[in-house]
């Protein structure tokens, strides 16, 4: 009889057998299950309430909601929104209400990839967790903010849980030699191996080890290459459409504007080898470069267009290139924001100031009557004019001169505020001599 059960027991997967047994056993998670944490906080004092785990895959999601309903003595309802529909979560609704009416018994209903339900899905769940006929724990890889509905976040708390790091990966496989018996057969850059590629989840991880045991010969030690033959190829954990897409594109962009050009090519890899259409990256950096670097390098906007020209002659992969060459560009170039910023002080100068007209002498005259008005009268055409500079206002009559742009005090840029400043100094000194003529 133990035979059997020993045999049973060998044929279920290496993380099903390692799944914790309570929460102290959870890795990487004392954030959130640990005595003094708010999952920890919420069982001791055996009030719990619905809450979204938002994290990676592998980090313990699923296995902290059921031990929750373990510790809590709720009836323990798992779906996934990837193969429910609305007639499921109707008929859970209904079981979590005749048990709550015939047994007293509370339900915790567990929702896999919650945020693949629709608006109208997630809507279903407001009556039944608002009465507290289901305590609700959504799962999700998603960023809440973005894939769930405001009104169900309202009444749910989200818990963030961490990727797996390098000592969570060590402890897990520490547990998997304790669980088989065996040594992983491995050597150091091996095992090292495995943890970089697990990639923060700790099921991969797991999972790989297994594969290991059942792929070496007796006696064999794997190394680096043996590792990759087995992996192949693992799709990293990206979707174009989802948060990893704005997360890695955020990630280009603050390295860019830090001047970082390792971090940048690698992110801007990141998003190529996850299958990103180039054509939105160059979109992105070349708003990069009238944003970020504008006039403190001219060259910036040019340089863009053409990588942008050239991988659209060469495509992918040989137009990688070209992408690389000017994220590689942006990220040593000088930075200034400063028409950035000189563009939303003028749009918001101009809302307060719509109505005020231009100086009736910079206006054009092609009739009698706007002659007779005064349009035109008195312009002073800059080119003939001496440093070809009249020093004219060019603001509405009546409103003082606003400075707006700001330049920086690098690269290009540095030149232009040269030569604004001469202008500046020049046009005090024209009207200078304009108002004391005036006054004599």
């Amino acid at each position: 009889m133990e035979e059997t059960l020993f045999s049973a027991n060998v044929k279920r997967p290496l993380a099903d057998r390692l799944r914790p047994k309570n929460l102290e056993e959870v890795v990487g998670q004392d954030h959130l299950v640990g005595a003094d944490a708010p999952i920890g906080r919420m069982l001791k004092s055996g009030k719990v309430t619905s809450f979204i785990l938002w994290g990676p895959p592998g980090c313990g999601k699923t296995t902290i909601a059921r031990l929750i309903a373990e510790h809590t003595n709720l009836f323990f309802e798992q779906i996934s929104a990837v193969f429910s529909g609305v007639a499921d979560l109707k008929r859970v609704f209904q079981y979590a209400q005749e048990r709550r009416a015939t047994q007293g018994k509370g339900t915790l209903l567990f929702v896999d990839e919650i945020h693949r339900f629709n608006k109208s899905q997630q809507d279903g769940f407001l009556p039944y967790v608002e009465d507290g006929t289901i305590i609700l724990v959504g799962a999700t890889t998603e960023n809440p903010s973005f894939e769930l509905n405001a009104a169900l976040l309202s009444r749910c708390q989200v818990f963030v849980l961490n990727r797996l790091n390098t000592e969570n990966f060590e402890e897990l496989l520490q547990r998997a030699e304790k669980e088989t018996g065996q040594k992983l057969p491995v050597d150091d850059e091996a095992r090292e191996f495995m943890k970089s590629v697990a990639d923060g989840d700790g099921r991969y991880i797991l999972n790989l080890a297994e594969s290991v045991w059942s792929y070496a010969q007796e006696g064999e030690i794997f190394n680096k290459d043996n590792i990759m033959n087995i992996i192949r190829s693992r799709a990293p954990v990206y979707d174009k459409g989802r948060d990893g897409h704005y997360n890695l594109i955020s990630a280009v962009h603050k390295s860019l504007r830090g001047s970082d050009v390792d971090a940048a090519l690698y992110w801007v890899a990141r998003m190529i080898v996850a299958g990103e259409d180039p054509k939105y990256i160059l979109r992105r950096l070349t708003r990069f470069a009238v944003e970020d670097v504008s006039l403190a390098d001219p060259n910036a906007v040019s340089q863009a267009i053409s990588c942008w020209e050239t991988y659209e002659r060469l495509g992918s992969p040989e137009g990688d290139l070209a992408v690389m060459q000017l994220t590689a560009y942006l990220a040593t170039a000088p930075k200034s924001i400063g028409v950035y910023r000189a563009m939303h002080s003028a749009i918001d100068l101009a809302k307060k100031t719509g109505s005020l007209m231009p100086p009736k002498n910079i206006l054009n005259a092609p009739t009698k009557l706007m002659k007779q008005l005064g349009y035109s009268d008195g312009y002073e055409y800059d080119p003939d004019c001496e440093d070809g500079f009249s020093g004219a206002n060019y603001f509405p009559e009546g409103m003082k001169r606003v400075k707006l742009y700001y330049p920086v005090d690098r690269g290009f840029e540095r030149e232009i505020k040269k030569r604004i400043e001469y202008f500046d100094k020049l046009r005090a000194e024209k009207q200078a001599k304009k108002k004391q003529k005036q006054e004599s």
